[in-house]
């Protein structure tokens, strides 16, 4: 029952300190860094936790995780770069965007999936609002809910139009920020989110419902 959290370490991040916390309370959960040749060995894992913390020393490595998420139905949750990161392969694979961008590493892109936001969100929080009937509604109550982040960069309009018509959910939203979390209907467990979850489990000792729906 072996879970990855695949991202690159760097204890000076609250975030990633956060997912210590978090991991120290699944077992079988390990750190995985994306320059790491294990990023690609997936054949034994159960679940592929995509962490913040980007741009990532080998992003090929993180596309190639959700890539394998999706083609073998292994669960998946990718949280701030781990949303960016599914939402291009989506863009990419299912939404007839080959070409989609992320700003942060193509800054030229003329229109990219991957977009500087409006308002930079590092270390604040916005009240995120769940769609109701999604699985994100489900695990995390239909009420809305302050969530932490440390972003620059979200979902594009024209990313977000083309995901919705190809059939990904989109389950989350909130001001500044704009889509909050996607996930897949026809998929066992497969969702992302522009917040941190994890953030806060050092203080209750508890994981998330969204981390800990991940190790069901």
């Amino acid at each position: 029952m072996r879970i990855i959290a695949l991202g690159d370490r760097d204890p000076a991040y609250l975030t990633h300190r956060e997912v210590d916390a978090a991991l120290a309370l699944i077992p079988d959960a390990d750190w995985v860094a994306t320059d790491d040749p294990a990023a690609h060995e997936l054949d034994d894992v159960v679940g592929v936790w995509l962490l913040p913390g980007t741009p990532y020393r080998d992003a090929d490595a993180a596309l190639h995780a959700v890539r394998h998420c999706l083609v073998t139905g292994t669960r998946f949750l990718g949280t701030c770069g781990g949303f960016q990161h599914a939402c291009l392969v989506l863009a990419r694979d299912r939404a007839g965007l080959p070409d989609a961008a992320h700003a942060e590493t193509n800054p030229d892109a003329a229109d990219p999936a991957i977009a500087p936001l409006h308002c930079s969100l590092y270390g604040e929080t916005r009240t995120v609002t769940p769609v109701p009937g999604t699985r994100l509604a489900r695990l995390t109550g239909a009420a809305p809910f302050e969530g932490f982040h440390y972003c620059g960069y979200g979902l594009s309009d024209t990313a977000e139009r083309a995901l919705r018509a190809a059939g990904v959910t989109i389950s989350a939203t909130a001001p500044d920020a704009g889509v909050e979390a996607i996930e897949l209907p026809d998929h066992p467990f497969f969702l992302a989110t522009a917040f941190q979850p994890q953030v806060g489990v050092s203080d209750t000792g508890r994981l998330p419902a969204l981390v800990a729906a991940l190790t069901d």
